[in-house]
């Protein structure tokens, strides 16, 4: 079984405009509202792809229910850790000359509840899969990522984890199965500019030697690059399409990528194909990737 975690869900309102200016009244062309949060973008694309999987975290008051609502309508499971008060937090998307975004907050998370998670979580057992991503709301301890991996040791569960710098590199000690930052991310977990391929395998290297054991490096329109820990590294340009809408293509490649791998039977360069063109499909669309969107674009880069 698939699971993921989104520790701070949200519904992202997303609006499209042909200008925007500050501290003026703004009109839109274009809204949409969809849950939001890495680990819930992940359960979405996966159901997209015809794999089921179970969305955990933490959600509370009137967007929580419509977070749960849009999870079901897109074939995805809930096991969420109800809030008493509050709600969950609300993201927008501003689309204009440039992208804006100005994210929610979220409701505070007692211990108690925190502990109800990890009840949760330790039932999982081998083979299963579990995604951790995205950001930790201020009412979660720092080492939430660690708390999370440190119960959950020699159990046999193939971890993937997408976050940011700090967050990603406390976490190598538990040799995550799989980790997928993107090239900027892996620069500035070293403190260098990345310039070529050569640099990006070469740092993502290090990060192995920390703990990684399979390295998925996203690199938007340049594509994307794979380390295994039998030591391939297989590279492939990103597809050709129109950049739609950016948000969600990251998570799009990593449930690509699981399902990729699960299709095949451990393929990994199968896999790596999936996830390139599952992220560019949600790159491509203003939805995130579907089945069809998908295999049409694997056609072009196998």
């Amino acid at each position: 079984m698939i699971y993921t975690v989104t520790f701070n869900p949200a519904l992202d309102y997303i609006v499209r405009l042909d200008s925007f200016a500050a501290g003026r009244i703004n009109r839109v062309n274009y809204e949409q509202v969809l849950g939001g949060g890495k680990g819930i973008n992940v359960s979405i694309v996966l159901g997209n792809l015809g794999h089921k999987s179970t969305a955990l975290g933490f959600l509370a008051g009137f967007t929580g229910k419509e977070i749960i609502k849009q999870l079901r309508d897109f074939n995805a499971a809930d096991d969420f850790v109800q809030l008493d008060e509050g709600f969950s937090r609300i993201n927008v998307k501003i689309k204009a000359e440039v992208e804006t975004e100005i994210n929610g907050q979220g409701p505070k998370i007692s211990e108690e509840k925190r502990n109800e998670l990890f009840e949760k979580l330790e039932k999982l057992c081998a083979e299963d899969t579990l995604v951790l991503s995205g950001s930790i709301p201020n009412t979660l301890p720092d080492d939430m990522y660690e708390q999370t991996l440190s119960r959950l040791q020699g159990k046999g569960i193939r971890i993937v984890v997408d976050a940011e710098k700090n967050l990603l590199l406390k976490v190598l000690k538990f040799n995550p199965w799989l980790i997928k930052p993107n090239n900027h991310e892996l620069g500035d977990m070293f403190g260098v500019k990345l310039e070529n391929d050569e640099q990006i395998v070469e740092y993502a290297k290090k990060l192995q030697e920390k703990g990684a054991q399979n390295v998925l490096i996203s690199m938007a329109g340049d594509g994307a690059i794979l380390l295994t820990a039998d030591g391939k590294c297989f590279k492939s340009p990103a597809p050709k399409g129109t950049l739609v809408n950016s948000i969600g293509a990251g998570d799009s490649m990593v449930a690509g990528f699981i399902a990729g791998y699960i299709e095949s039977n451990g393929d990994f360069k199968k896999a790596f194909y999936m996830g390139v063109a599952t992220g560019s499909a949600s790159a491509f669309s203003d939805n995130l990737a579907t089945r069809p969107e998908v295999e049409n674009l694997l056609k072009t880069i196998e």
